[in-house]
């Protein structure tokens, strides 16, 4: 009884132990960064050959949607940013952006076909614009809001339709002051 009371002991001190470590640069979700953090400096090549910089943005809210063609959550994703998220506001102070994780120019493209999607997607070949954001092996399916001023205003991961909702609830504050 004596062994495996230590052994819970070892075993749960060694789990926060290992949580507190990794609390200090990373949330539970992946993320490096969080609310309220000024955005890092990153360009961003579009597959239309067009080179953004997101400080460009200042004045606008922008959503980078970090994603994959092979990422099942991803594609079940963008149909709703298309119809609820850049639709709406593709004419306002707004722009979104795909950001593909590690894919040819080829297959980002086709992506978007098949996606039938119309906000612009960037590519990102070696998942470094990601690893700014979030640790790289985390996993993509992703949204980073950003505020008018370059700071990040929500964070969400994988496809939960109620962080979805309070995403959009989100963006529409901020385009509304």
């Amino acid at each position: 009884m004596y062994r495996v009371s230590f052994l819970i002991t070892v075993f749960i001190s060694s789990v926060f132990s290992s949580y507190s470590c990794n609390s200090d640069t990373t949330d539970n979700r992946g993320y490096i960064v969080s609310v309220g953090d000024k955005v890092p400096e990153i360009t961003l090549q579009l597959t239309n050959g067009e080179t953004i910089m997101l400080k460009d943005f200042i004045g606008k809210v922008v959503v980078l949607q970090f994603t994959a063609s092979w990422c099942s959550v991803c594609r079940r994703e963008m149909p709703h940013l298309e119809k609820e998220v850049w639709l709406p506001n593709k004419d306002k102070d707004f722009i979104l952006i795909g950001v593909d994780y590690n894919e040819p120019i080829e297959t980002v493209i086709k992506f978007k076909e098949d996606m039938q999607i119309n906000y612009p997607m960037a590519l990102d070949p070696n998942g470094d614009i990601f690893g700014q954001f979030a640790i790289k092996q985390s996993g993509v399916t992703r949204n980073i809001v950003i505020d008018k001023s370059g700071q990040i205003a929500y964070l969400t991961r994988l496809f939960d339709k109620k962080e979805f909702e309070a995403m959009k609830e989100k963006i529409s504050e901020l385009l509304d002051n």
